[in-house]
C-alpha cells in the first residue's frame, strides 16, 4: 500500500458511525501525536535522502512501516472506545426505557404540567372519597395542591414527578452535549484532514526528491534502462484499468458480455447536480454548465489518479490541461462542448460516443465514472423525438453490468416522489448491493423547510423501496457558477457544521459531505475490481482459444494480419501492378483509345453531323453542312471529349492490370479497395489547358483533309462506314421495337402483350410508315399539314395522341428510315474510287469521305493521346494513386468498409483479444503486487 492510500485511510477511518461520540480528549491526542511524529519523520526523511543517498528506498519503506504501526495503533484504540460507547448507550437505553415503563404505570407523559385523560376518573374517585365536591384538577399541580398532603398517593405522585423532571433535564442535557460532541467532531475532523492533506504534500515532495536522487544516481545507460523497465512495472493501477477499459469499449462497443469490468455510473434527473457531484470529486469544474439546458449529450468516461500537478488530458491526445489556470480550465469546458455538440451532429439529441477523460491531481481517489445524460421526463421542442428513450436506453445498458457501481444522484430540494431515478435504479439493481445514493442541494432542502424525519427516512432508505449501499448527503454549490471547488468546499463544511439536520440526528457524520463520498465510492469500486477481474481474464482466455481454434481450422496456411497489415499489402500490390502499365506496347495504346474514342463519339456524329447534313440536296450542300458542323464540334467538345476518353482507356488498363491472375484466397480482400481508388482517380482528373488546346489544333487540321489518295484508304472509309451504320441501325431497330412493344408472333408464342403507350406507337408508326412510302426521301421534320392528316387518321382509329408524341415517334422512325437508305447507297460506293466523278454526280458517295476524315482524326487522335499518356498522364496516375492510398491509410472508417470478410474480421478479434488478455493479467499482477506491499 503507498503512503498517500495509508493516509487516506486514516481520514476515511475517522468518519466512521462508531466514532461519532467519544472522549474528545483521546482522538484531540491521537492527532496531535500522529501528526507531531509524522513530521518529524518526514524531516527526518528529507535529511536522510541528503546523507545517505544511496539509501532512498530503505527511508521510503521505513517510513510505511511507520506508517502501519501508527494505523494499528489507532484502530486498537478504537475499538476500544467503540466498546466504551456501546456500554454507555446500552445503560441510557435501559434508564429511558425503565422511566416509560414506570409513566406508562400512571398514564402519565414526561412532559411538566400535563396528565392523561385517562388519570381523571382515579382522581376523581379519590376527591369522591374524601368528601369532597370538588372538581377534578385540571393539572398534576392543581391535583397535588387540593389533596391531602399525608396521603400515600400524594407523596407517591409527588416523587414520580421529581423522577420526571429529573430524567427530563438528564436528557436535554445529554441531547445538548451529544449535540455539541457532534459538532466539536466535524470541525476535528475537517481539521485532522487538513493537517493530513499538508502531510500529504510534504510526503509527496519528500517522493519527489527520492525520484531526483534516483534519476541522478543511475548515469549509465544499463542504469537508466533498468529503471525504465521498473518505471512500467509500477505504472498506476488507475491508468492501467483506465487504458483496459478503453481497450474493451473499442473491441466491446454494444456492451455484451465480454464487458463486465466495474465502473463507477453516475445516473440522475436532469439538473439534479450529478455533473457537480462529479466536479467534486475529481476537484475541478471541468464540465460545461446552461441554464436549465441538456449539456450532457453523451457519455463522459473520467479516469481519476494522483498525480504531482493538476492536469486533464484527452483520450488520444497529448495537450494538457492546467486545472489550477481559469483560462486553460475554460479551454477545456469548450474543448469537451465541442465534442459533444459533433456527436449529436445529424439531427440527435444525444449519442452513444464516448469522451475520455483523465483528471490527475493530489489528493485524487483513484476510481473511474462514467456521467450519462440527464433523465427527462418530457421531449422539449428542437430534440429528437426518442430523446427520452435512447437516454433510458443509454442508461441501462451501462447499469446493465453487473459489477458497475450506480451513482444514483437524487435532488433533495425537489419532491422524492417527481424523482424519475430512483425506479429506474430499482429495477437494474433491485438488492442494492451496488447501488450509492446521493442527496445533492441539501441545503436547499432545509430552506424550504423540509420535514429532518423525512430527510432521515431517505438517508436510512426507508422512503424509496430503492435499496442502496450507503446513503450520502452533499452540497455541491451555493448557485454561482463562479465558485471554485475550494470555496464549495468551505461553504459544505460550515453548513454541515452547522446543520438542523445533523443536529437532529437526521444526517450522520459518516454520510456527510463530498470527500466521504469520494472514500466510499473509491472502495466499492476496488472492492469490485478485486472480486470481478480474474473472472474477466478467465472469460477472454477462453474466447481466446476459440478463436485461435477458428483460425487453424479455417485459414490454416495464413498469417494473422489485422486491418491495418491487410492494407499494407494491398497497397503494396496496387503499387507493383501500376508498374506493369509500362509494359503496354504502342499499337495496343493506340488501339485502345480509337475503340474508346469512337465508342463515346459514334451517336453524336451520325445524329448531330451526318444526318443533318445528308439532308441537302446537293453534294456541295452536303459537304458545307458536314463542315461546319465538324467545325463546331471539334472547337468545343473533341478535345475535351478526347481527353476523358484517354483517361478512361489508362484506369482501364490499369483496372485490367489488378485483376488476379491466380487463385490466391487473399486476391478478393483487395477488390473494393481497388475499385475505390480507380473511382476516385477517375473522379480526381483534371485535363491541362495546353493539352486541350494541342489536341484541339491537331484534331481541326485533320479534319480539314479531305483527299483521300488510295484505293486502300478508301476501302477502309467504306468498310469504316459500313460497320458503323450496320451497328446504328441494330440498335435503332431494337429501341424502336421497344417503342411499339411485342409483335403477334411474341404475343402468341410468349404470352406478352402492349401496354396502352406502345400500342398507341404502333398505331402511330403505321401512319407515318404511309408517309415513308409515299416519298422516300421524305425531310426529317414533319409539316403542320402532315401532322394534323396523321392525328386525325389516328382519331378515326379510336387512337387520342397530340402532335409531340408523333413527333418523337417520327423521329425514332425516320433514323431507322434514313440508316437503312444510308446503307443501301454505301453499297453503290463500294468500287467508286476510280470513278469518283460519277460518284459526285449520280453516286452521291460524300459521305465515304466525311467518314474517312473522321476515321483518320480518330488514328491521329489515338496516337497524340498515346503520347500524352506515356509523357505526363502515366506520371499524374501514379502520383494520384499513391495519395488516394495514403489518405485511406489514415481513415479507420474507410478501411473498415473497403476490406472486409471473416478473415480479416477473425484476425481483428484475435488480435483485439489478445491484447485484452495480456492488459488483464498485468494488472492482475500488479494489483496483487499492491495487496502484497
Amino acid at each position: 500500500m503507498s503512503m498517500t492510500a495509508t493516509l487516506r485511510t486514516l481520514s476515511a477511518s475517522t468518519s466512521r458511525p462508531s466514532t461519532l461520540i467519544h472522549r474528545r480528549t483521546f482522538v484531540s491526542g491521537f492527532a496531535k501525536r500522529f501528526i507531531s511524529g509524522f513530521g518529524r519523520f518526514a524531516t527526518r526523511g528529507t535529511v536522510g535522502v541528503t546523507v545517505l543517498g544511496g539509501s532512498a528506498y530503505a527511508a521510503d519503506q521505513y517510513y510505511q512501516r511507520f506508517l502501519r504501526g501508527t494505523v494499528a495503533r489507532y484502530e486498537d484504540g478504537r475499538e476500544r472506545m467503540r466498546a466504551r460507547w456501546a456500554g454507555a448507550r446500552d445503560r441510557a437505553k435501559g434508564g429511558v426505557d425503565s422511566m416509560r415503563d414506570m409513566l406508562a404505570g400512571f398514564n402519565l407523559q414526561p412532559l411538566n404540567g400535563i396528565y392523561l385523560e385517562e388519570s381523571k376518573p382515579k382522581m376523581r374517585k379519590a376527591s369522591t372519597e374524601k368528601g369532597k365536591d370538588d372538581a377534578v384538577p385540571e393539572t398534576v399541580d392543581a391535583y397535588s395542591a387540593s389533596s391531602d398532603s399525608g396521603s400515600a398517593d400524594d407523596k407517591e405522585l409527588s416523587a414520580i414527578r421529581e423522577k420526571v423532571q429529573g430524567l427530563s433535564e438528564q436528557l436535554a442535557k445529554a441531547h445538548q452535549e451529544h449535540s455539541k460532541s457532534q459538532k466539536e467532531f466535524v470541525e476535528m475532523q475537517n481539521q485532522f484532514q487538513r493537517e493530513l492533506e499538508k502531510k500529504d504534500q510534504a510526503n509527496r515532495e519528500l517522493k519527489r526528491q527520492l525520484l531526483l536522487h534516483k534519476q541522478d544516481s543511475s548515469s549509465s545507460p544499463s542504469a537508466s534502462s533498468q529503471m525504465s523497465a521498473d518505471d512500467d512495472k509500477k505504472r498506476p493501477l488507475i491508468d492501467m484499468y483506465s487504458e483496459l477499459l478503453d481497450l474493451l469499449s473499442e473491441y466491446d462497443t454494444g456492451f455484451d458480455v465480454q464487458d463486465h469490468l466495474p465502473r463507477v455510473v453516475v445516473v440522475g434527473d436532469q439538473s439534479a447536480g450529478k455533473t457537480s457531484v462529479l466536479e467534486m470529486i475529481a476537484q475541478a469544474r471541468i464540465f460545461p454548465r446552461g441554464g436549465g439546458e441538456m449539456m450532457t449529450r453523451s457519455p463522459v468516461m473520467v479516469t481519476l489518479s494522483e498525480g504531482a500537478h493538476h492536469v486533464a488530458q484527452f483520450k488520444g491526445s497529448l495537450k494538457q490541461y492546467d486545472l489550477t489556470s481559469e483560462r486553460e480550465l475554460q479551454q477545456l469546458r469548450n474543448e469537451i462542448e465541442q465534442r459533444m455538440r459533433a456527436s449529436v451532429a445529424g439531427g440527435r439529441t444525444v449519442s452513444q460516443d464516448v469522451i475520455s477523460l483523465s483528471v490527475r491531481g493530489p489528493g485524487l481517489q483513484r476510481v473511474v465514472l462514467v456521467d450519462l445524460p440527464g433523465i427527462i421526463s418530457t421531449v422539449t421542442s428542437g430534440m429528437a423525438a426518442d430523446t427520452r428513450d435512447s437516454i433510458v436506453s443509454m442508461s441501462k445498458q451501462y447499469m446493465n453490468n453487473p459489477n458497475a457501481i450506480i451513482l444514483c444522484i437524487q435532488d433533495g430540494a425537489v419532491d422524492a416522489e417527481r424523482s424519475m431515478v430512483t425506479d429506474l435504479v430499482r429495477s437494474m439493481d433491485p438488492t442494492g448491493k451496488r447501488t450509492i445514493f446521493v442527496m445533492t442541494k441539501v441545503d436547499l432542502a432545509e430552506k424550504s423547510a423540509v420535514n429532518p424525519q423525512r430527510i432521515k427516512a431517505i438517508m436510512e432508505g426507508k422512503l424509496f423501496p430503492m435499496k442502496a449501499l450507503g446513503y450520502f448527503a452533499v452540497v455541491t454549490g451555493r448557485g454561482n457558477t463562479d465558485d471554485s471547488i475550494e470555496a464549495i468546499r468551505q461553504y459544505e463544511e460550515h453548513y454541515f457544521a452547522t446543520s438542523s439536520f445533523f443536529r437532529s440526528g437526521a444526517l450522520k457524520a459518516s454520510q456527510m459531505s463530498t470527500r466521504n463520498l469520494s472514500y466510499e465510492v473509491s472502495r466499492c469500486f476496488w472492492r469490485m475490481v478485486q472480486d470481478s477481474v480474474q473472472e474477466q481474464a478467465d472469460t477472454f482466455r477462453a474466447h481466446r482459444y476459440n478463436l485461435e481454434t477458428e483460425w487453424k481450422n479455417t485459414f490454416p496456411r495464413l498469417r494473422e494480419l489485422d486491418r491495418n497489415e491487410l492494407f499494407e499489402k494491398g497497397k503494396d500490390d496496387i503499387l507493383d501492378h501500376l508498374a506493369d502499365l509500362s509494359r503496354i506496347q504502342p499499337h495496343t495504346w493506340e488501339a485502345n483509345m480509337v475503340e474508346r474514342l469512337w465508342k463515346e463519339m459514334s451517336n453524336p456524329v451520325v445524329d448531330d453531323i451526318y444526318l443533318p447534313a445528308a439532308q441537302g440536296t446537293t453534294a456541295s450542300n452536303f459537304n458545307t453542312r458536314a463542315d461546319i458542323r465538324l467545325r463546331q464540334w471539334a472547337n468545343k467538345e473533341l478535345p475535351r471529349l478526347s481527353i476523358q476518353s484517354g483517361w478512361e482507356v489508362l484506369l482501364g488498363n490499369f483496372a485490367s492490370a489488378l485483376q488476379p491472375h491466380s487463385k490466391d484466397k487473399q486476391a478478393d480482400l483487395f477488390a473494393a479497395l481497388k475499385e475505390e481508388v480507380i473511382k476516385q482517380c477517375r473522379n480526381q482528373h483534371v485535363a491541362l489547358a495546353d493539352s486541350v488546346d494541342k489536341l484541339r489544333v491537331i484534331q481541326m487540321n485533320t479534319l480539314e483533309d479531305r483527299a483521300v489518295t488510295s484505293t486502300h484508304q478508301w476501302d477502309d472509309a467504306v468498310k469504316f462506314m459500313e460497320t458503323t451504320l450496320t451497328a446504328q441501325l441494330k440498335a435503332a431497330q431494337e429501341q424502336n421495337h421497344t417503342m411499339v412493344g411485342p409483335g403477334a408472333t411474341e404475343r402468341w408464342l410468349y404470352w406478352q402483350s402492349k401496354s396502352k403507350e406502345q400500342s398507341d406507337r404502333d398505331a402511330t408508326v403505321q401512319e407515318l410508315n404511309k408517309l415513308l412510302e409515299a416519298n422516300k426521301d421524305h425531310a426529317e421534320r414533319l409539316v403542320a399539314d402532315e401532322l394534323t392528316t396523321v392525328r386525325k387518321n389516328l382519331e378515326t382509329r379510336g387512337v387520342s395522341v397530340q402532335d409531340p408524341f408523333i413527333n418523337e415517334t417520327w423521329k425514332h422512325m425516320y433514323r431507322e428510315h434514313f440508316l437503312m437508305r444510308s446503307l443501301a447507297n454505301m453499297q453503290e460506293c463500294k468500287k467508286a474510287f476510280y470513278h469518283r466523278e460519277l460518284a459526285t454526280s449520280q453516286l452521291h458517295c460524300d459521305d465515304v469521305v466525311l467518314f474517312w476524315r473522321i476515321q483518320r482524326m480518330l488514328h491521329i487522335t489515338g496516337n497524340a493521346l498515346r503520347q500524352q499518356i506515356e509523357s505526363s498522364e502515366a506520371r499524374q496516375l501514379a502520383k494520384q494513386v499513391k495519395q488516394i492510398l495514403d489518405s485511406l491509410s489514415h481513415n479507420t472508417e474507410m478501411k473498415q468498409q473497403l476490406i472486409t470478410g471473416r478473415q480479416v474480421e477473425l484476425a481483428e478479434e484475435l488480435k483485439g483479444v489478445r491484447s485484452i488478455q495480456e492488459k488483464l493479467d498485468s494488472f492482475i499482477a500488479s494489483l496483487q503486487d499492491e495487496k502484497r506491499s
